[in-house]
C-alpha cells in the first residue's frame, strides 16, 4: 500500500513538472492561449495526485475498486494534459470555446481532441466519486 502511494506522489510531482516545462513552450503552440492551458492542466493534475497521494492510504475500498481509482487517476490526469497539449498543438476548436479564440482544425484533430476530453471527463469523475467513497466514515468489511 505503501508504495501505492509513493507512486502517486511520484507521478504528481512528474506531472507537475510536465506541466511546467508545458508552460516554457506555450508561445509555440498554434493555438497559446491552449498552451496556457495546457500548462495549467499539468500543473493543477500533479497537484491532484499529490493530494491524493497523501490520502491514498485513508481510502477504503475493495482491492479492485482501489485499482479503478487508481488508474483512473493516472489516465484521467495524465490524458488530461495530454489532450489539451495535443488541442494546442493543433489548434482546435473541440470542448473548449473560450480557449479556442477563433481556431480551428482538420475534422480528424477535432474528433480526436473531443473523444479526448469526454473520456477524461467520464473517467476523472468516476475517480472521485470512488475515492469519495472509499473516503465515507462507514468503512467496507
Amino acid at each position: 500500500m505503501e508504495d501505492t502511494k509513493r507512486r502517486l506522489l511520484w507521478h504528481g510531482m512528474f506531472l507537475f513538472l510536465l506541466g511546467l516545462l508545458t508552460g516554457f513552450a506555450e508561445q509555440k503552440f498554434n493555438n497559446p492561449r491552449m498552451g496556457l492551458a495546457a500548462h495549467l492542466e499539468g500543473v493543477m493534475n500533479g497537484i491532484f495526485l499529490v493530494a491524493l497521494g497523501a490520502v491514498w492510504t485513508e481510502v477504503r475500498l475493495p482491492l479492485r475498486l482501489k485499482a479503478a481509482a487508481y488508474w483512473s487517476a493516472l489516465y484521467g490526469t495524465y490524458t488530461n494534459w495530454a489532450v489539451t497539449t495535443l488541442a494546442a498543438i493543433f489548434g482546435t476548436a473541440a470542448m473548449s470555446p473560450i480557449t479556442a479564440a477563433g481556431h480551428s482544425a482538420q475534422s480528424w484533430q477535432e474528433g480526436v481532441v473531443t473523444f479526448g476530453f469526454m473520456s477524461v471527463g467520464i473517467i476523472i469523475v468516476a475517480c472521485s466519486i470512488l475515492v469519495l467513497w472509499g473516503l465515507r466514515r462507514t468503512t467496507m468489511s
